[in-house]
């Protein structure tokens, strides 16, 4: 817990929102990852490419919102994007 200062009560109370928004939003790409890859597993092409196009946005936006590293994106949109093409 913080000190007992305004400030550093405050500054706890953000952390912790901020915490579990990144959270929610690292599950949200997990999943969508093992949608991708069932759907490969599974051989429809189809559906890995549509799941493919929203996952590539939400990829985009964390790494605009710096939950990881804009390389870290680009290696996954350039993976899957290559193991749906095959």
């Amino acid at each position: 817990m913080a000190k007992r200062n305004k400030s550093a009560l405050k500054a706890n109370r953000q952390n912790i929102k901020r915490r579990e928004h990144n959270r929610a939003l690292r599950s949200k790409l997990r999943t969508g990852l093992k949608a991708i890859r069932k759907s490969l597993d599974d051989k429809n092409v189809d559906g890995a490419k549509a799941a493919l196009k929203t996952l590539q946005s939400l990829v985009d936006k964390m790494a605009t919102k710096g939950i990881i590293h804009k390389n870290t994106a680009s290696r996954l949109k350039s993976r899957l994007s290559a193991k749906t093409s095959k």
